[in-house]
C-alpha cells in the first residue's frame, strides 16, 4: 500500500461528468432560441471548433490577451457558424447562456463512488486538492456540486497559468501543499496529461479506467496504477 500525504486530482471525467453531450445541450439551447439544429451536426462542429481554438490559443488564450470567457463564446459562436448559423445578434445570447449554463451542477454530475471516496481519503488524513485543466468557473462547478469542501486549494489553468502536461501546474500544487512529491500521487483520467505528467513532476499517478482511452494506454501503465472505480483508490493508499 501506497502511504501519502496529499492527493491532487482531475475535475472532467475523474470526478464529474457532463450530464449529456455538447451536441445535444447546445441543440436543446438553440431550439429556445427558434433554431432547428440537428444535435450530430452541432457535434461535430463542436469537436472541429474545439480542437482548432486549442491549437491556435492553448490554455484559453491566456497568453494572446483573452478571457476564458472570450474563448469559449468564441468556440460555441464558431461550433453555430461551422453548423450553418451566421446571425451574430442570436449567436452571442446562446453563447452567454451556454457559458453560464456550463458553471451550473444542472450540466453536471458526480462520477459514481465520488463523494464517498473524497470523504474516506480525507478520513484517512490525507489533504486534497484539484489540479485542472479548467477555467475560472472551476470552483464554482465544484460548490454547486458538493465537492468544494473536500479540497484545501484548487488549481485551474487558467489560474495558474501552465495548462497539464505542463509538470509546473503539479509543482505549484506541491509547493502550495509544502509535501515532497514522494507523499503525493494524483488522480485523472488521462494518460499524457494527469498520469506521465504527475509522474514527470516526481509524483506517483492513478489512470482512470474509462471506455475511451486508448489502447497503447493500458500497456504503459501498471496494472497496480489502473482504477476501475475511484472506490478502488482505497485499497491502494494508506494513512498519510
Amino acid at each position: 500500500m501506497l502511504r501519502l500525504r496529499l492527493l491532487t486530482w482531475d475535475m472532467k471525467d475523474t470526478l464529474l461528468r457532463l450530464r449529456l453531450p455538447v451536441g445535444e445541450s447546445y441543440s436543446a439551447e438553440a431550439r429556445a432560441h427558434g433554431l432547428h439544429v440537428p444535435v450530430e451536426v452541432l457535434t461535430q462542429s463542436f469537436s472541429q471548433a474545439y480542437k482548432v481554438q486549442c491549437q491556435h490559443l492553448p490554455n484559453y488564450g491566456l497568453e494572446q490577451g483573452l478571457s476564458s470567457k472570450q474563448w469559449w463564446l468564441h468556440v460555441v459562436m464558431e461550433t453555430f457558424r461551422l453548423s450553418g448559423v451566421h446571425d451574430d445578434s442570436v449567436l452571442r445570447p446562446i453563447a452567454e447562456k451556454l457559458y453560464q449554463d456550463y458553471s451550473s451542477a444542472r450540466n453536471w454530475e458526480l462520477l459514481p463512488g465520488a463523494s464517498e471516496t473524497l470523504q474516506q481519503c480525507c478520513q484517512l488524513g490525507i489533504s486534497l486538492a484539484v489540479v485542472s485543466n479548467f477555467d475560472r468557473r472551476l470552483l464554482e462547478i465544484l460548490t454547486q456540486c458538493k465537492l468544494q469542501q473536500h479540497f484545501e486549494f484548487v488549481l485551474s489553468s487558467e489560474e495558474v497559468g501552465f495548462a497539464k502536461p505542463d509538470r509546473r501546474i503539479f509543482l505549484e500544487a506541491l509547493r502550495i501543499s509544502g509535501v515532497p512529491p514522494w507523499l503525493a500521487a494524483h488522480v485523472g483520467d488521462h494518460y499524457v496529461n494527469d498520469y506521465r505528467a504527475a509522474r514527470q513532476a516526481g509524483m506517483h499517478s492513478f489512470l482512470v479506467k474509462t471506455a475511451g482511452q486508448p489502447a497503447e494506454w493500458d500497456a504503459e501503465v501498471p496494472k497496480e496504477h489502473v482504477l476501475a472505480s475511484l472506490p478502488h483508490l482505497l485499497s491502494l493508499i494508506e494513512k498519510g
